[in-house]
């Protein structure tokens, strides 16, 4: 029997307009549909009339998971993986499924689409021909500043995921580390509530000291351009 193949199928980040052509054509065409979150994903197959069964893959499932979703690739069943957001595989753990598929010989199908970081990046106004994606920041004072000190000789535009409970503790400790560097801070990308910020950490600071951080943030900033006449 011919194996089944994992399709690796972006959703939008926020706007559900954003859903290609070929991604709703891959999601009628599975078998099982692989997400984070059931109820979630659930709104989005609603909203394009898609019927397809789901299993919720998340940190502490994720090797469980991953072996019952190989099981059915084996038995020639196709399956697409998404994430509540943009690319699968981009700081979540659907890393794993795709790295396990690959190891048994399954071929692996990318549906492309949004992601976060490279939409933020497109519009901040930063040099966009090398950047570095740093994911989400060490939860933890100590291990946080410690990775911002290990980014302090970087030359490429740093790009990190923060959400909205840990934002002030990582703007301190941004601030702490590279002094009151000039910032791009974007929220909630192509949702009705988008927002981005071009000013420094302090400025920054203050401004979500007033106005309670909410949804969910990128921040992009590029240390060798902080004396440039670009900013």
């Amino acid at each position: 029997m011919e194996g089944g193949k994992l399709f690796i199928v972006s959703t939008p980040i926020g706007h559900l307009s954003d859903m290609t052509y070929r991604a709703v054509e891959t999601l009628k065409s599975v078998g099982l549909i692989a997400c984070e979150d059931t109820r979630h994903t659930g709104i989005l197959l609603a909203h394009y009339g898609i019927n397809k069964p789901l299993t919720s893959y998340f940190e502490h499932n994720k090797h469980f998971k991953s072996r019952e979703i190989a099981g059915r690739l084996m038995r020639g069943e196709h399956v697409a993986l998404v994430s509540d957001a943009g690319t699968p595989g981009i700081s979540d753990p659907g890393y794993r499924i795709i790295h396990d598929a690959i190891s048994l010989g399954i071929e692996v199908v990318p549906v492309p689409g949004a992601s976060a970081a490279v939409t933020a990046l497109s519009v901040s106004g930063l040099p966009t021909d090398r950047f570095v994606f740093e994911g989400f920041l060490p939860p933890k004072t100590v291990a946080r500043k410690k990775r911002l000190n290990e980014l302090a000789k970087e030359t490429r535009t740093i790009i990190i995921y923060e959400s909205p409970h840990r934002l002030a503790r990582a703007l301190k400790d941004i601030q702490a580390v590279f002094g009151d560097i000039f910032m791009i801070c974007e929220r909630e990308l192509t949702k009705k509530f988008q927002e981005i910020r071009r000013q420094r950490v302090t400025e920054l600071m203050a401004h979500f000291e007033e106005i309670r951080p909410q949804g969910e943030f990128v921040l992009l900033f590029n240390l060798r351009l902080q004396q440039s006449a670009l900013l």
